[in-house]
């Protein structure tokens, strides 16, 4: 596999995550009408909101297996074909439980996105190039919500809810032609894996003593948390706190996610840089994450005393920034940590970890407005939960060289002491 064929799959896998948080957050735009719509309070609409996350996180290590299994393109193929159907589908949708069950059937399809792309630039990059392309495909996470909050607030106001899940759910279907004519079906091994497979046979007991696996799991869960609080509620802050109409909600919404993105692709490149003179991966990427998170949780605070649209969404952009600068370095961390041969099932277990927030936050967050009639106690939790993060994912030291070496088999395990 050339260089160039290795940026184009990035560059699929980009446009594929695009379309996949473009359909996901296509119910936090459109939060607003379907609650007036249907009738329901913001606790229940916390609850349809979180649907998506319940076979999502389910799914996330037995689709990681998959991917290990059978490879990227047609397991890729097989998920994208279903999530669309299912979020054009909830156009079409006469009750909440039927948006419930297209919100599960949309979980199902999307669940294989994350593991294959990962696993993919695991295998594929070099440790100190993996930042670049883990953020490229990364920017499709933020890029994905900000152009449907902006193009979903437009559709809002002049054509209504319905068309817009059919025209997002469907319209992504043109990615399919060039995945399916360029993705590899299969992952090429580059010359400096190719000194023979890896062990997998994991003694699971060093793993668990390990610093890495609980400040990965523990930090994965806060920092979702917060960044799902982000994706499901931000629309409906604006729209109930600050009486946005649609339009200005898409905008308010959509540009702290575009910074996310522009920092997300500064912040892998250059900790790429710093990796390549230090050598030093796992240090480097840890320190790039806490510090974005814990500025994120700081910035997040002032939210609380935003009086305007205008000053929240100011204080969002700072926030958001923290987040963009942690985001590759997070997912690059984990690759840093994950052995090839098994990457799909880590990346899966901590996409699970971090999906399981993705259920809670929507429902802990309506509950808390729809008791307090605001936003500021679900704001503090959401900030509390970055500096959380950032504090256990502090955990990960480089004498975790790899998740490779905690896995190997007690009788070629390193003595010394960890």
């Amino acid at each position: 596999m050339t260089a160039s064929s290795r940026w184009w799959t990035v560059a699929l896998l980009f446009g594929a995550i695009l379309v996949n948080y473009l359909d996901r957050g296509a119910l936090s735009v459109a939060t607003v009408p379907i609650m007036r719509e249907f009738s329901i309070t913001p606790a229940a609409m916390g609850m349809l909101l979180s649907a998506f996350f319940w076979a999502y996180t389910l799914l996330q290590i037995p689709a990681g297996w998959l991917v290990d299994r059978y490879g990227l393109k047609w397991t890729y193929t097989a998920g994208f074909l279903l999530w669309s159907l299912a979020s054009a589908a909830v156009g079409l949708a006469g009750s909440v439980g039927q948006v419930f069950a297209l919100r599960l059937l949309l979980g199902i399809g999307e669940s294989v996105a994350a593991p294959a792309s990962l696993a993919y630039i695991r295998g594929a990059f070099h440790r100190d190039e993996q930042g670049l392309p883990t953020a490229v495909y990364l920017s499709g996470m933020m890029l994905g919500p900000a152009l449907g909050a902006l193009l979903g607030g437009l559709l809002l106001e002049r054509v209504g809810w319905r068309l817009l899940f059919l025209l997002t759910g469907l319209g992504g279907g043109a990615w399919l032609l060039p995945w399916l004519l360029a993705a590899p079906a299969r992952p090429h091994i580059p010359e400096w894996r190719q000194g023979g497979p890896e062990p997998v046979r994991a003694a699971w007991g060093a793993v668990l003593r390990s610093g890495a696996f609980w400040g990965i799991t523990i930090g994965s869960f806060c920092y979702s948390y917060a960044w799902y609080f982000y994706l499901s509620w931000l629309p409906g802050y604006f729209v109930l706190q600050h009486r946005l109409s649609y339009s200005d909600m898409g905008v308010a919404t959509g540009l702290p996610l575009l910074g996310t993105a522009v920092m997300g692709l500064l912040a892998g490149r250059a900790a790429d840089r710093v990796v390549r003179r230090m050598g030093r991966p796992i240090a480097v990427r840890r320190n790039f994450v806490c510090a974005g998170l814990g500025g994120a949780g700081v910035a997040l605070l002032w939210l609380r005393g935003a009086g305007t649209a205008a000053a929240a969404t100011l204080v969002l952009v700072v926030a958001l920034a923290g987040i963009g600068i942690a985001s590759a370095n997070f997912w690059a961390l984990t690759q840093a940590l994950a052995p090839s041969a098994i990457a799909g099932r880590v990346f899966g277990y901590q996409n699970t970890v971090g999906n399981l927030a993705g259920i809670f936050a929507p429902i802990l967050t309506g509950i808390l407005v729809g008791r307090e009639r605001s936003f500021g106690t679900a704001i503090l939790v959401a900030a509390l939960a970055l500096m959380m993060a950032a504090a256990f994912l502090s955990l990960v030291r480089e004498r975790h060289v790899s998740l490779l070496e905690l896995a190997r088999r007690p009788d070629t395990a390193p003595s010394q002491p960890r």
